[in-house]
């Protein structure tokens, strides 16, 4: 067991962070427990890596991981960047001010993060599981996947699952696939992709080292991957703060929702600049808000 304090930008919060990662309390991978504490299991690790993460000031995290000796500086790089601790939202709080309809909520949720996904493989599992469904439907799916397929850990109160590996997803019987909802064409995107990072013709440096118009190529370039789908990836997966997944009827319906109006996005992008991805975040908070799911923890 290994333990460290994470310094985060100010001003931080954790709980909101994670609510945005994990998107749905019947989240298997990513959980948030009562007391404000974070489990996760990491894949990609000896054994799946077991963290845990308590935010104890407003400049701080206590993030405790066990997994193998000479395992620690990678698992906790990875916290940090899960949760981005490093990153500054000047920009958008700046934006998000003049707005009126999105002053209030960016108040009330100052503080999160632009969070991503440990791994360019699952950024993509979950962007292509989500496509031309609803919410619900892609979440409920998802989790039978990663019950059938990931590798079950048992941390603290919890029980957490690894998110499947590629070799998981692609040694899984397509019929048990089906039987969790994936379609045929979905099963076959995955299993393209899952292929195209274990050659390497894909890479998480490729599009790190490309503008994001020109990722977002590159992502299309795989069949099944369209526009939507490479913005989702770029957002969650790289945190690319200037793409924003349009197109999107849960979108549309989160906008109409907040705003009371028609939204004129161009002119909202333009308020935002290049960070307009958060956008996509707050309105997710905002959906989580109205239902009443929004979970927040404490600063002990």
């Amino acid at each position: 067991m290994f333990e460290r304090l994470l310094r985060v930008r100010e001003p931080y919060r954790l709980d909101l962070t994670v609510a945005v990662l994990r998107r749905f309390s019947t989240n298997v991978v990513d959980v948030l427990g009562a007391d404000g504490t974070y489990r996760r299991a990491l894949s990609g690790f000896a054994e799946p890596a077991i963290v845990a993460v308590r935010q104890t000031s407003a400049s701080e995290l206590a993030v405790r991981v066990d997994c193998g000796p000479g395992e620690e500086d990678a698992a906790f790089a990875t916290v940090a960047r899960m949760l981005g601790a490093e990153r500054t939202l000047a920009r958008f709080d700046r934006g998000a001010a003049a707005i009126p309809w999105l002053r209030d909520i960016a108040a009330r949720m100052r503080g999160v993060k632009p969070p991503r996904y440990p791994t360019l493989w699952e950024a993509c599992v979950n962007a292509v599981v989500f496509q031309q469904v609803s919410l619900h439907a892609a979440t409920a799916i998802l989790r039978r996947v990663i019950l059938e397929t990931g590798v079950r850990r048992s941390a603290a109160d919890a029980t957490l699952y690894a998110f499947p590996t590629i070799p998981a997803l692609a040694d899984a019987p397509e019929g048990a696939l089906r039987t969790a909802g994936l379609s045929v064409n979905k099963i076959a995107t995955l299993r393209r992709i899952g292929e195209a990072l274990r050659t390497g013709a894909l890479d998480e440096a490729m599009l790190e080292e490309r503008p994001s118009p020109e990722a977002s190529a590159l992502l299309c370039g795989i069949k099944g991957i369209g526009p939507w789908t490479a913005a989702v990836v770029l957002l969650r997966g790289l945190g690319r703060l200037d793409v924003f997944p349009a197109n999107d009827s849960g979108v549309a319906r989160s906008l109409l929702a907040l705003a009371a109006e028609p939204v004129d996005l161009e002119q909202t992008f333009a308020e935002l600049g290049e960070e307009r991805g958060m956008l996509y975040y707050h309105l997710l908070l905002a959906r989580l808000e109205a239902r009443g799911e929004l979970a927040t923890g404490t600063i002990s």
